[in-house]
């Protein structure tokens, strides 16, 4: 069984993020789904691909761990750049430009320790596998 494919206007979230954030995938590949460019385990580049999830509360941010120790202690977020690189559990079959396509259930790891999720595939009808 095949799940939900990934592309431009996917809803993301990061576990140390304050807000969810908006998957850009550029048309590279030229391959739509629904009208929208489709998304590999490539697109995970920060602000390019993944922009910023508000606020971070992650203690291994540099800018959190420095901004906490000011404050004696107490746990002060700071903005979210992501530190990411590719998306993992991408489709095994299903290939945009020779990368396997972005699904559902695809996580993508931040250096700071953030999970980033796929919320919402941004695609109703289209199945990857």
């Amino acid at each position: 069984m095949g799940r939900p494919a990934a592309a431009t206007s996917a809803m993301l979230q990061c576990s140390f993020g304050a807000a969810p954030a908006t998957l850009n995938a550029l048309p590279t590949p030229r391959v739509m789904i629904e009208g929208k460019p489709a998304a590999t385990i490539a697109d995970g580049a920060p602000l390019v691909n993944v922009p910023t999830f508000g606020m971070c509360t992650s203690l291994a941010n540099p800018t959190v761990a420095a901004a906490t120790s000011a404050a004696l202690g107490v746990l002060t977020p700071m903005p979210c750049v992501p530190a990411t690189g590719a998306w993992v559990n991408g489709a095994t079959t299903t290939m945009i430009g020779g990368t396997p396509a972005l699904a559902t259930g695809c996580t993508l790891m931040c250096a700071y320790g953030g999970v980033v999720q796929i919320l919402n595939p941004g695609t109703t009808r289209t199945q990857v596998s």
